[in-house]
């Protein structure tokens, strides 16, 4: 006789009536971003899940990876007529693999920077919530610069992050749970008791819920199912409840609006207050109210239907959020934390899942986001890219490497690039043998490969650039191009490839750069103006050069002459460089995309008298090499 496996959401108050008003709209859109899913599980056959390209290498479809991302992605899309019963079965689903198959049956971390390209490819791909059922244990709570520009990029976009707050069982946080704009989910009973390796913290009081995490009914690879535990489960939950009131949302005809269903979500827990706890800081912001959300999101379209009668709504602004501090020389990575948890039971062919122990690590590898289980267990247009960083090279395997070293000669290094690009100075065919890379802090984040009837000059021009950086300290070049496919380097990262185009490809010092902007100009004060506002932008600033805005604050730094404008009047005004944002411009030409790049400037002397000045110039990402348009604009603001 088989086990009987209970249904969530009899133990999710109100998930029924929520139900009753829709199971998911169709145009609503959450990415999984996981594991590798199972999508011929029975519960997923007719889920409306759509696989995206990923850059980890491909795990066993038996492995732990993929039981993991099946689990999660079933408790979201599990069709309501098989065996898992989903939150919201009727949305659409996107699914990018992040996590791989580790040692035994561990989860292989998966870094911030992939991550990053994750959450940026879930945007660009529509999604409205991002699942991450995963983290980074963090004493901070501060991420990546690259991490925290996705995490940005999202909100300001309006699109909700759902992550997981961790499964050590301390007063801790989780990159990315802890970053502002995300809603971190921790894991309870179904009495509201939070579990025992649930994380708490600071962070986590106002932006974090408890959700259902233990004994989750969920598909597995192979057609069967198993009950786990943890807060990746509980994340699961969290993000498919999301879903289903940005449905509730689409039916009663308003624009799916995630920042307000997070607001609902945490407005609606039911606190320490309502319902005591033995410690209220292990509650986060609250327990999950579904019936409570539910009513908002009611109310505040019952509020909408009235004024838009009279009047257009006008969206709610966005909260900036601080930029990110200087990054760490090593970028760091999100994994899957586990907790040991009484095993599963598991409907014949399901792989069982063997739990691993709690214990919080001594040392956090600073180079892993894992999945947060408890351990129990459409094709795009191409990408524009416009990026900033150092030239490297890779053989992408021993055997290139090898062969090319005999090739070099007894007693040759192809790992010195003084001696590689001797040797490619007399053999210049060989540089196509080489994976070229655009580095950031020594982490590739890209490989180059230039193709077409130039690819001879493209080789050539990185030649030169690398020459450069050993002869001349060139501190940075700026590869323009489009993203088409991916290649693994010998160290097993994979990474996008560019394909360049040469027409705004540079090299450069920051000392040559200013020369070229300041010529003779004796303002000392505007020239270091200059230099600290390309600084912030190689490093506070520092991104993968994808999204619009990120491409025009790279241009801006490679085509710095606005910018010495600029300062040479803030100086006369006595002023200081207070905040650099970008946001989209208001009048743009035909069939281009104009994005103003705005700094802020306030005197120190008179911070309480005299108001702030903006200054604000355009730049058009349409094209693969950026161009500005138009003049500086300037005016005062309160």
């Amino acid at each position: 006789m088989s086990a009987v496996i209970p249904a969530t959401s009899n133990s999710i108050a109100g998930l029924h009536a929520l139900w009753a008003k829709t199971l998911g709209a169709p145009q609503i859109r959450v990415a999984v971003l996981d594991g590798s899913v199972e999508q011929s599980h029975s519960s997923l056959v007719g889920a409306k899940l759509t696989q995206l390209d990923d850059l980890v290498p491909h795990s066993s479809e038996q492995g732990s990876a993929a039981q993991h991302g099946t689990q999660v992605t079933s408790i979201i899309f599990g069709q309501h007529h098989q065996s898992v019963q989903g939150i919201a079965p009727q949305c659409q689903g996107l699914l990018i693999p992040i996590f791989t198959d580790g040692k035994g049956d561990a989860i292989a971390p998966c870094s911030q920077l992939d991550l990053a390209r994750a959450i940026l490819l879930a945007a660009n791909h529509g999604a409205h919530v991002i699942n991450i059922s995963g983290g980074q244990l963090t004493p901070s709570g501060e991420a990546d610069p690259l991490l925290t520009n996705a995490v940005r990029h999202c909100m300001e976009h309006n699109i909700l992050i759902v992550a997981a707050a961790g499964n050590e069982g301390c007063d801790c946080l989780h990159i990315p749970g802890a970053l502002p704009s995300v809603l971190a989910v921790g894991a309870m009973n179904a009495a509201g008791i939070p579990l025992d390796f649930s994380n708490w913290g600071e962070q986590y009081q106002t932006q974090g819920v408890l959700a259902l995490g233990e004994n989750i009914p969920g598909a597995v690879p192979g057609g069967g199912i198993t009950t786990s535990s943890g807060t990746s489960y509980a994340t699961a939950i969290v993000s498919g409840i999301a879903a289903l009131l940005l449905s509730l949302q689409v039916q009663r005809g308003q624009t799916p609006n995630p920042q307000a269903v997070r607001a609902a979500i945490l407005e609606s827990v039911i606190a320490c207050e309502e319902q005591p706890a033995p410690d209220c800081r292990r509650l986060l912001a609250g327990r999950l109210n579904v019936t409570g959300a539910m009513s908002i999101i009611l109310q505040q379209g019952e509020v909408m239907n009235e004024k838009v009668e009279v009047a257009t709504v006008q969206p709610a602004p966005i909260e900036e959020v601080n930029p990110p501090p200087p990054a760490q020389q090593q970028v760091p990575a999100v994994q899957a934390a586990t907790y040991s948890a009484p095993s599963s039971e598991v409907i014949p062919q399901a792989a069982q899942i063997q739990p691993s122990s709690p214990q919080l690590p001594t040392q956090v590898n600073p180079s892993t986001i894992q999945p947060a289980d408890c351990g129990c267990s459409g094709g795009a247009s191409a990408q524009l890219v416009y990026a900033l960083g150092q030239l490297g090279y890779d053989f992408g395997t021993e055997a290139r490497r090898d062969s090319i070293q005999q090739h070099m000669g007894e007693g040759a290094n192809p790992q010195d690039p003084r001696q590689l690009l001797a040797y490619l100075e007399e053999n210049p065919w060989d540089t196509a043998a080489i994976t070229w890379t655009l580095s950031l802090d020594a982490t590739p984040i890209y490989a180059i490969l230039p193709q077409g009837a130039y690819a001879e000059q493209g080789f050539e021009r990185l030649r030169q650039f690398l020459t450069e950086q050993l002869t001349e300290g060139v501190e940075r070049v700026s590869i323009p191009g489009v993203i088409m496919g991916k290649v693994m380097l010998m160290s097993g990262q994979t990474v996008p490839v560019i394909l360049p185009t040469l027409r705004c490809m540079y090299s450069w010092t920051t000392s040559a750069l200013m020369d070229a902007i300041c010529g003779s100009s004796t303002n000392e004060s505007a020239a270091q103006g200059v230099e600290n506002f390309l600084e912030r932008i190689y490093y506070e600033l520092r991104n993968l050069g994808i999204t619009p805005q990120e491409r025009a604050i790279n241009y801006s730094a490679t085509n710095a002459l606005s910018v010495e404008q600029i300062f040479e009047s803030a100086i006369r005004e006595e002023m200081d460089l207070d905040t650099i944002e970008v946001e989209r411009s208001p009048l743009c030409r035909p069939d281009s995309e104009c994005w103003d790049v705005k700094l802020t400037f306030f005197n120190p002397r008179r911070v309480f008298e005299q108001a702030r000045k903006v200054y604000r110039f355009t730049v058009d990402v349409s094209d693969l090499c950026p161009v500005s348009v138009g003049r500086v604009r300037s005016w005062f603001v309160r």
